[in-house]
Order: structure tokens, then sequence, then C-alpha cells
């Protein structure tokens, strides 16, 4: 064999437990986003992704521990600083229409987040890792920011709880451009209003 043909053995292949794991989380968005987390089973996950459900439980030994790797979320918040401060409650509030908006594994986080501790917890961290640094950029007052970013989720999520997950008509039919008119302001007067 010359230099040539040698196979390339600096490069590294990938591993067959990457493929398997990879294979199991996407299986895993897919079910918990049809079924929700109490209807989602491993073996139904371990069928999706043509696995054993051993398999599904060594790589993360619960149905738990499986939720919280599938659903690792960026919402991608704006960087508030850069909206004028009179506009950033519209800015958040259109923006999170934006990701809600066909989003079926922010729907599941959801769902769990209401009926499920594991759920629950991955919701907290979602609020604490994500939300609340972009309210310390916009509040008054340091201090109120976990109050404040606290009431802001409460109208977020309480909106994607009617509209996305409940689907009650009145909050379906709801225009993008009404719902931003109507939370826009409110959300605008957490973060930014004087302490009442």
């Amino acid at each position: 064999m010359t230099a040539s043909t040698q196979p390339d053995r600096s490069a590294p292949r990938p591993r067959r437990s990457d493929a398997t794991r990879t294979a199991i989380l996407a299986a895993a968005r897919e079910r918990f986003a049809a079924d929700g987390y109490e209807r989602a089973t491993i073996r139904a996950v371990a069928a999706d992704a043509r696995i054993d459900p051993s398999m599904v439980m060594r790589y993360f030994g619960s149905k738990e521990g499986l939720f919280a790797a599938a659903v690792t979320l960026d919402l991608r918040l704006p960087d508030l600083t850069r909206v004028p401060r009179e506009g950033v409650g519209r800015a958040l509030v259109g923006h999170f229409l934006g990701l809600w908006e066909g989003n079926e594994e922010l729907r599941a986080v959801l769902r769990v987040g209401v009926t499920n501790e594991a759920g629950a917890e991955r919701m907290q961290g979602i609020f604490r890792e994500q939300l609340l640094p972009v309210a310390r950029q916009v509040c008054p007052d340091p201090e109120q920011a976990p109050a404040r970013a606290a009431l802001c989720a409460a109208q977020l999520l309480g909106l994607a709880l009617t509209r996305y997950v409940l689907r009650l008509p009145p909050a379906r039919t709801l225009t993008r451009e009404e719902l931003v008119a109507w939370l826009g302001p409110t959300v605008q007067r957490y973060l930014t209003a004087p302490h009442p």
C-alpha cells in the first residue's frame, strides 16, 4: 500500500454510539411533541429509533433523563439593549410568537412543564438561564428583575398554553398583530414601569 492509498487514520470516524444517541434524541423529540410527556414511552421512542428499549435506558437512565436531554432549548432571545426602550415589550411578544408558531418541541416542553416535575425543572432552567438575563437588560432595578421576568413569563406562557396547547378558539383567532398590540404594552409595563 502506498502512502497515497492508505486510509487517513488521523481523521476521527463517527462513533456508532454517537449515531445511536442522535437517533434516540430525534425520536424522543418527535414522540414527546406528538404524545406529550405522560403518554410517550421508552418503548415507543426505541421503536421510532429502531433500537432496543434497553439502549434508551443505557444512554439516558430514565424517561425523565431522556426528556431533559431531548429538550435543550435555545429561545434565541433578542438583545433588548438594541431595541428602543419603549418597544421592548412588543419585541419580546413578537419574538415569542415567532418561536411558538409551528414549534412542536416548545409545545412539548410546555405540556410536560405543567404536569411533571422534570418538565417543570426544565422550564425553570430556561427561565433562569435565558429569560431572566434578558429582563436584567432593561429592568430599572436589578433587584426586581426576577419578579418582573416571572410576570413576563406568566403572560407569555399563558398565551402559549391557551393558543397552542389548549387551542382555545378565541386565543387562536387573534392575529399576530393583535396579540402584539394587546400583550406588548403589558409586558412592557412589567419590564420597565416604576415599581407600583
